[in-house]
């Protein structure tokens, strides 16, 4: 796969974490919840060529992480509430916020690789 002259990265990037087409923006990048169409149905984009395979839920991790963690702290801190109520929070939050962002970021990550010519199963 060739670098796409025509493509701007940020558009790539933010076209992919709408979950459309980094490409053209057209139409939708996924199938299902993270199965990505085999090629976009508007421009033709190879996007189920690309493999973010870990990238995706680790940058995800790291995105929940710093929400999550800050909030449960300041809580703690603000009302000092008892173990139960973290219980009844937290998890939920936390599950939500990685279904939600999982394939945004991946879509984000889908739209890089794309703008950088990359398919995922480069070897060096």
């Amino acid at each position: 796969m060739e670098k796409l002259a025509r493509l701007d990265l940020r558009q790539a990037i933010t076209r992919g974490f709408s979950c459309r087409c980094p490409q053209c923006g057209n139409s939708n990048l996924y199938r299902r919840y993270l199965k990505t169409e085999t090629d976009c149905g508007s421009c033709g984009a190879p996007v189920g060529e690309i493999r973010t395979d870990d990238i995706a839920p680790y940058f995800t991790i790291m995105i929940v992480g710093h929400i999550v963690v800050p909030l449960l702290l300041g809580l703690e801190q603000a009302a000092s509430p008892r173990n139960w109520v973290h219980w009844v929070i937290w998890p939920p939050v936390t599950i939500a916020l990685t279904l939600w962002f999982l394939p945004r970021v991946k879509g984000s990550v889908l739209g890089w690789m794309l703008w950088l010519g990359m398919r995922g199963d480069e070897q060096h």
